[in-house]
């Protein structure tokens, strides 16, 4: 086995096979817009942890297809959880679950045409970590949301 089809089982199991808990693409395929901008006494939405995933997901492919990693000072990850209150309606929603199925497939799409050589290469500028482990905690990070926003979708139902 190698690192690659880890790394692609492991983003597949966030996103669409069904493994040790309900990924995600199931998760939010019965939601509409504005049970998606609900939000709990946390002021999290499931919307809102949606785009932080996206924003997370295709800023760290971007850097992977690059293979450079120049660190954002400047972003504020709290600002990453945002939530559009004057654009939630179905047709928002729809663009951006397709949004975060463009960015998974395109992940599975990368480390498809990758080697080994380059998941095993050191990222200087990120603590030397190997791009294979920097992918790899980006799948717990994935999946870490994906708990919260199962966890969010249960309070939903119970209310509603």
């Amino acid at each position: 086995m190698s690192y690659k089809s880890i790394l692609i089982d492991q983003l597949n199991a966030c996103y669409h096979d069904k493994s040790w808990f309900i990924p995600l693409h199931d998760i939010l395929k019965d939601l509409e817009a504005t049970q998606a901008a609900w939000e709990h006494e946390s002021k999290q939405s499931i919307w809102s942890i949606v785009n932080h995933l996206i924003f997370w997901n295709e800023k760290w492919l971007e850097r992977y297809i690059e293979d450079q990693v120049e660190l954002d000072s400047f972003i504020n990850n709290d600002d990453t959880f945002y939530l559009n209150r004057d654009a939630i309606n179905d047709v928002e929603w729809k663009k951006t679950l397709q949004r975060l199925e463009t960015v998974f497939y395109s992940w599975n799409r990368a480390l498809e045409e990758s080697d080994d050589l380059k998941l095993t290469k050191e990222i200087p500028t990120y603590f030397h970590a190997p791009w294979w482990g920097v992918v790899s905690n980006l799948c717990i990070h994935n999946a870490y949301h994906i708990g919260q926003i199962m966890l969010l979708k249960k309070q939903l139902r119970s209310i509603g």
